[in-house]
């Protein structure tokens, strides 16, 4: 990382942040809905730890094993090395449960989304879920499966009557992101943001590093992590009744 990217913060940007002290809703049992193995701690982890510190017990519903990553920091099958890292990084964060699906990872919602809606609706049921947690409906990164997935969730919720909270970058963070490393993160103005929720994130950064394949020094997620510090954002996708 660059003097001048250790310098650069989200306030150099346009836009005044929604004010920091919302808090999650109190669900029990949280269902997560997310592509890849990895997405679950990198992305989200800070938010699960939360849940799970508030009491609540966190199931995942990963569609992919990760196979098609550019991300190869540690030597093995992907397929094999990710199914085995999501495990540990669950463990860590004190996830309920987990279940890995083998869809096609670069090409999740190719087939349609029946068959993914249909995953999540199982999921829903054996967990008895009372709210699906998810990335934002921009993909956050740009990645197609991000979206594939968050639009199987959204729909089975609107089917179950669940609500449905995402996970999402303010805009200042991510513009900051394409200018230093040209990568096509979505942001949303504050008037998007639902909920500014301080986090701890010890024990996301442990679940980090239980994903060595993809944890690489030098990636966008470490400066992605510098910029957000103590918060995360979030909005409604389907609003609670």
């Amino acid at each position: 990382m660059s003097d001048a990217q250790e310098t650069r913060s989200p306030a150099t940007t346009s836009g005044a942040a929604p004010p920091v002290g919302d808090d999650l809703p109190g669900w029990r049992r949280p269902l997560v809905v997310v592509a890849h193995p990895d997405d679950e701690s990198f992305g989200l982890g800070a938010v699960l730890s939360a849940f799970v510190g508030g009491g609540a017990c966190v199931a995942v519903l990963c569609f992919t094993h990760g196979e098609a990553s550019t991300l190869h920091g540690v030597e093995g099958d992907l397929r094999e090395l990710r199914a085995a890292e999501l495990a540990e990084a669950a463990h860590r964060l004190g996830l309920a449960t987990v279940e890995l699906l083998d869809e096609p990872d670069g090409a999740l919602g190719v087939a349609g989304t029946e068959r993914l809606v249909t995953a999540v609706l199982r999921a829903v049921d054996r967990h008895a879920a009372d709210g699906l947690v998810v990335f934002d409906d921009t993909g956050i990164t740009g990645h197609p499966d991000h979206v594939a997935a968050t639009a199987a969730a959204v729909t089975a919720a609107r089917g179950a009557g669940l609500p449905v909270l995402a996970w999402t970058l303010p805009e200042p963070v991510a513009q900051a992101l394409r200018e230093e490393f040209g990568a096509p993160f979505a942001g949303r103005p504050p008037a998007e943001v639902d909920l500014v929720v301080g986090v701890d994130r010890a024990t996301q950064l442990e679940a980090v590093a239980a994903h060595p394949s993809q944890a690489v020094p030098g990636s966008v997620l470490w400066r992605r992590l510098d910029l957000l510090g103590p918060v995360e954002h979030l909005r409604w996708l389907h609003r609670p009744a």
